[in-house]
């Protein structure tokens, strides 16, 4: 097995870990006395819903909504699809569907929250006030300038009308259950989608001190956050029994690839499941760590294994993603260390708005990019690495993974000689 083959392998071995079908059973809650009605958004959404379809044998309905090319077919679960990263007009109308499924419920009656990363885009429901268009400029304008999601979401959250709670609220006097898969640094079940069903603590004065950070004003955004922040906070009403249970998490899915890295014989370090940060600065700040290790060359492989979410801001008009131009800086920031394998991918399948994960590099990438005139600087400056990666036929193309643990990234810096890895 080659050492890109063993990058492929942990790299399937964290998706596999995350699959709802294998997650989700062990976590549902007993049904009620009442109705049971499903609700859910996120680029898992749909194949939460079939695994809890196939688990629950009492009598339910609902309606989820996932990411265009990520439905599953459910037989009683409607599957509805919409935009991402930026959401659509598909987004408001399903976030005033999921609305009107938990209306007219009561206190007998169960909703089963199915919530994964992607959710805000796909459920978005404009505070009184604003439009569409003011949460898709705000949204890209986020985007473009390299805020955190974590930041992304504080904006989505306070000019929502259905995100921080407002789809639990709806759904009073009936009982909540909220079942996630986390693609969040901290697995904060709020931050996850922006939380629906679930509030956070953030404010008003939160969301307007990010868009000010990112010189990002809206004048109605802007309004509409000053009103806000003068009004008292909503609460979540009673008597409503509310519970949830993150169910995959990245570092469950770190592990299972460790695993696979593990039974050469390799020592794996953990860099942290919650990684943030501009690509290309955490790119050199883990090469920085590699060449420490390199100075005095290990006797065996060692893996360096992390996962979380980075931010790309956005300079060029190439094809790009956070984990191309990690591992495209990555290659830089190490050329003249020899024995060094790596890859990044999105969990999910998608690195930015291509379907394509990410990819894998080599100790003679950069060489072999130079000696085909392609610069692989002027490809990072243009935000254009998927380009490059894909001259280099060194692409990680898994399709629609139908789960979402945010990303991986493993480096493998090997004793030996050879490209090949020890037998697993």
């Amino acid at each position: 097995m080659t050492y890109d083959e063993l990058l492929r392998e942990m790299f399937a071995a964290a998706i596999a870990a995350a699959q709802p079908s294998v997650r989700l059973p062990d976590f549902l809650p007993q049904p009620p006395t009442g109705r049971t009605v499903v609700v859910g958004a996120g680029k898992a959404s749909a194949s939460m819903a079939r695994a809890l379809e196939q688990s629950w044998a009492a009598p339910l309905s609902g309606c989820v909504v996932t990411r265009d090319g990520h439905e599953s077919v459910c037989e009683r679960i409607e599957v509805l699809s919409a935009s991402h990263p930026t959401p659509d007009q598909r987004s408001v109308d399903a976030a005033y569907r999921l609305m009107r499924e938990v209306a007219t419920l009561t206190k007998e009656d169960l909703v089963i929250a199915l919530i994964s990363g992607g959710g805000s885009s796909l459920l978005t429901m404009p505070a009184p006030g604003l439009t569409l268009a003011d949460k898709q400029d705000v949204n890209t304008a986020l985007l473009a300038g390299g805020a955190s999601i974590s930041e992304i979401n504080c904006v989505r959250r306070q000019i929502s009308g259905i995100k921080n709670g407002g789809l639990a609220r709806a759904a009073a006097p009936a009982s909540v259950v909220t079942l996630l898969i986390s693609d969040v640094p901290g697995d904060d079940p709020a931050v996850i989608a922006s939380g629906p069903t679930i509030m956070d603590a953030s404010k008003p004065s939160d969301a307007l001190a990010i868009l000010s950070r990112y010189c990002i004003d809206p004048p109605r955004v802007r309004a509409f956050l000053e009103r806000k922040g003068a009004l008292p906070e909503p609460a979540l009403p009673g008597p409503q029994v509310f519970g949830y249970d993150v169910i995959a998490r990245p570092q469950a899915s770190l592990e299972a690839a460790a695993s696979i890295a593990a039974r050469t014989g390799a020592e794996i370090i953990y860099l942290g499941d919650d990684i943030q940060g501009e690509s290309r600065l955490v790119a050199n700040e883990m090469a920085q760590k590699v060449r420490e290790i390199c100075s005095d060359r290990p006797s065996r492989p060692v893996v360096l294994i992390s996962g979380g979410e980075t931010t790309v801001t956005i300079r060029g008009t190439g094809r790009g993603g956070r984990n191309v131009e990690f591992l495209l800086a990555l290659g830089l920031a190490l050329e003249g260390v020899g024995g060094v394998h790596a890859i990044a991918g999105d969990t999910d399948g998608i690195d930015g708005i291509e379907e394509i994960a990410g990819a894998v590099i080599g100790p003679s990438t950069m060489r072999e990019a130079r000696q085909r005139d392609l610069d692989p600087l002027e490809f990072l400056n243009n935000n254009d690495a998927h380009t490059f990666f894909e001259l280099m036929n060194s692409q990680v193309i898994t399709g629609p993974t139908m789960t979402n643990v945010n990303d991986f990234r493993a480096i493998i810096i090997s004793p030996l000689t050879k490209g090949e890895a020890p037998d697993v």
